[in-house]
This record gives structure tokens, sequence and C-alpha cells, in this order.
């Protein structure tokens, strides 16, 4: 799904969303530690660190000359490698100093645009790199948001979203998982910002401050705002000095109408390379906003009044992204494929069982148990153990020849045709050497008889001289 598998995404421990307007960190296990902008305030002189965050982003536009505020991310991708370690460095560092025995930044899954080429794919790898993940998984933005807002990526039906950022929007439909048709515009809350800027000091000669113009953006609401005036002040542009003007709401409106039909061109776009049967799904289903932009008011009533599409609005539109990286790294997500899977071979079996074919038996592995038990029920045949051996392999019983006969004496290795005796014998004590002759000695015990079902031999031949095995008389006897 994306850019990387489930299975790599469930290994990662850490959850990066580098946004234009804001940085957001999440850890397996934990949760959002970071959700700051991504801002930095840097010492022209020394080069530095004076402040990233909060912080920084006090002091945009209100710094002296050897200050400069940085925004080391644009658009999504990282511009800015270097201040955008010592960023990420300054705003994860402290908060990580207790997990760092679990050394969460092994694997990092981080949102990337999806039209992003090579370059700012790289980018945004080496600075997580840098950072110490050892390893790092990209997931498209637009993936990991419809995730976090809670829709059925992963069926086979149609899903349309607008993550609208600080800088671009993205409009991308989804379907099993993947992304089938996308497009990005330039439209997000700075362009607005600068949009109202410029019309307001082409039409007023009139610099507004970047707090006045927020809330101008009431403009957007069409409903109970659209009569209301509101009075900004800035300063002038012919005299430099401070003055205040009254804005028409229709002005505000008027002003942001071009990047807003730069939107609607884009929808229809991607809506014109989508199959038929989708396009179906979404006159039903809708589009669904996210991002930090998508707050921006009579957003979605403008949307919908150009597109006749139902528009809805996710539920805390700015930690889609994030959210939806979560989910992927704590398992959370299942891929349709599976059940697919699952259903195809239920649906076999059960053909099989309708046309009476028989199921295939299962071979269990062979255990210690079974193999001991099954050598067990060969040697209680007749099977000759071989020595230091639990069983041998099954011979037929011959008759003794007079050779053989003449060997019982000897070696039980030699009796039972398991080979020569052995080289070293047991020394004997002294009681068992009393009285006898070294040819009387007491041999070894031998194994099972090599006759099927036969006696077990003596331990020790009888020593009288008419049944002695290795007399004459009993060579004859055998003979005979």
């Amino acid at each position: 799904m994306g850019c990387s598998s489930l299975e790599d995404l469930n290994r990662c421990s850490v959850a990066v969303d580098l946004g234009a307007a804001r940085t957001r960190v999440h850890v397996k296990g934990t949760g959002l530690i970071v959700d700051q902008p991504s801002v930095v305030a840097v010492n022209t002189h020394s080069g530095a660190l004076i402040a990233v965050g909060e912080a920084a982003a006090l002091m945009d536009g209100r710094t002296p000359r050897h200050i400069r505020v940085d925004r080391p991310v644009s658009g999504g991708t990282v511009t800015d490698i270097d201040m955008a370690r010592r960023m990420l460095r300054a705003l994860v560092g402290e908060r990580l100093h207790g997990l760092r025995r679990r050394r969460v930044l092994l694997r990092a899954a981080a949102t990337i645009p999806h039209n992003a080429d090579p370059l700012a794919r790289r980018a945004t790898v080496e600075t997580l790199t840098g950072v110490g993940a050892r390893r790092v998984e990209l997931v498209d933005t637009p993936t990991a948001a419809a995730l976090g807002c809670g829709l059925p990526v992963e069926r086979p039906e149609a899903t349309m979203i607008l993550v609208c950022g600080a800088a671009t929007t993205q409009v991308a439909v989804l379907s099993l998982g993947s992304i089938v048709a996308a497009g990005t515009v330039s439209l997000g809350g700075e362009i607005i910002h600068r949009a109202v800027v410029q019309y307001l000091r082409d039409r007023h000669e009139l610099l507004l401050p970047s707090q006045a113009v927020r809330p101008l953006h009431l403009a957007l609401n069409g409903g109970e705002g659209a009569e209301q005036v509101a009075e900004v002040q800035g300063r002038d542009v012919v005299t430099g000095l401070a003055r205040s003007v009254i804005i028409d709401p229709e002005d505000v409106r008027r002003a942001i109408q071009t990047p807003l039909t730069g939107l609607t061109d884009t929808i229809r776009a991607v809506l014109h390379r989508c199959p038929p049967d989708l396009v179906a799904d979404l006159a039903e289903r809708g589009m669904v906003l996210t991002g930090g932009s998508a707050l921006l008011p009579g957003l979605a009533e403008r949307l919908r009044a150009a597109t006749g599409m139902a528009v809805r609005l996710s539920e805390q539109p700015e930690l889609s992204a994030v959210s939806g990286l979560a989910a992927m790294l704590e398992g959370r997500v299942q891929p349709f494929v599976g059940e697919i899977a699952a259903g195809t071979a239920g649906r076999e079996t059960e053909v099989k069982a309708e046309v009476g074919i028989a199921p295939e038996p299962t071979v269990e592995p062979v255990t210690a148990s079974v193999m001991g038990a099954a050598a067990g029920a060969v040697v209680g045949v007749g099977a000759v153990p071989s020595p230091g051996s639990g069983a041998g392999p099954v011979s037929e019983p011959e008759e003794p020849s007079a050779e053989a006969s003449r060997s019982v004496t000897g070696p039980a290795g030699a009796a039972t045709g398991a080979g020569p005796a052995p080289e070293s014998r047991p020394e004997p004590t002294r009681e068992t050497t009393r009285g006898m002759t070294p040819d009387l000695m007491p041999e070894p015990a031998a194994p099972a008889p090599a006759e099927r079902g036969g006696p077990a031999p003596d331990p020790a031949p009888d020593t009288t001289p008419d049944a002695a095995p290795g007399s004459a008389a009993g060579t004859a006897a055998a003979a005979g």
C-alpha cells in the first residue's frame, strides 16, 4: 500500500509527517509527541539555531537583520536538508530522551506527496537518516490521510480525498489500497493568504500583516458571515504610515476566486481519468476534505456548489496523515487481497465437497516418539539391531553352517553376524578369574540372536566335555 508494503511498515516504530505548515511525530506505543510549526529562527552571523516551532513562528516578521526565519519544508517536501535535520533534532531530541533505550529510531515511516520526484524522496530519506533512523519507509500522503479519516481504502470501492495543505492541495481517487488517479494544484492556506494580500495591495494600496489576514478568511463562508464587514490595519504603500481599511467580504471572495477555479478544474481532470464504475461510486459517496487548510470556513460549500458532489469535512483534518501512518505502524490496516484468497480457498473446498472429491490428507511431520514406536515395532518382529543403534534392517533367518557352529564359543558379534570381536575386553576381577582358565572367562552380554524368535545364548558356555560347543563331538553332532 502506497510506496512501502504493510509488512515493512509494521516494523517501523516512528511516524513522521513533514508538512509545510507543521511537523508531527508519532511513536508506536506512546502517541503523538511532536506537533509544532515547521519554522526555525537562525542567527545569520554565527549560524546558531535560535528557536524552532512555536517560538520561531512568533518571530516571523518581527526579527532584526541578523535573525532569519526559515521554513525548511515547502509543499510537503524538504527544501533544506541540513536545516530540516536541525529542526527535527531540536523538536524530537528532548522528547525521545526517555525512549532511547527502546531504540525507536531504527525504522521510521514518513509521508511524501504523490507526485514527488526522486530527488524529493531522497531528501526526505536523508533528513530522517541524519537524525538517527536506519531505514525509512515512504507512504503517499493521500493514502495515509484517507486511512486516518477511516475511509475503506483497502476495499474495491472508490474513495476521493482532498488533502489541503499549506501550499498545495492533492486530489486523489483510491481503490484497493492504491491511487487510481491524482492531481496537485497550488492551493492552500499560504496561497490564499498571498492572494488576499496582493488583492488588497492593488485595490486599497495597503500592506497587511500576516495575522490580519486570518479574520478575512471568514469571507469564504457564504452563510451568516457573508454580510459582515471587517476592519483591518496595515501599512500604507505610499506614505508608509499605519492605516485602517474596512474590507467588504465580496472583495475577499473575488480575490480567492482564481485559486478555487484551479481546484475545481483539477477535480474534473482527476474524475475524467477514472473508470466509469469508480465515478458512479463517487456520485453517491462524494469527497472528503482533510488537511490543515480544510478548516477554512465555507470551502466545503463552495466546492459543493462548483462540482455538484457531496463534500464533508473529516474529524481532526490536520491530524489525518499522521493518524493513518500510526494505523499502519500498529497493524490496524489489513489488505483486501487476503480476504479474497481466503474466500477463494473456502469456495474450492465447498466445490470439492459438492462433487464428491475427498479432501487431500494432511501429512503430519514424523516426531521422535512416532519414529521410536515404529522402530520398536520392527525390532519386535525379529530384526537384528546393530550395535549402538535402536533398530536395524530386517533379514531372513539362515541355516547355521559348520563354520558358524564352530564360532559359537567366539565373540558374540561373530555368532550374530555383527562383525569381529572388539580388540579390547573389560579387565576381569579377581573373583571372576579365580579357578577359571582364560578360555572360560565370561564374555560380554551378547545382543539378540539372529534367528527369529530364538532364545538368547547363555552368558557362559557349559564346561563339560560332552556339551561343549567347541569340542569335536559337538562339531560332529552339528554336522550330522
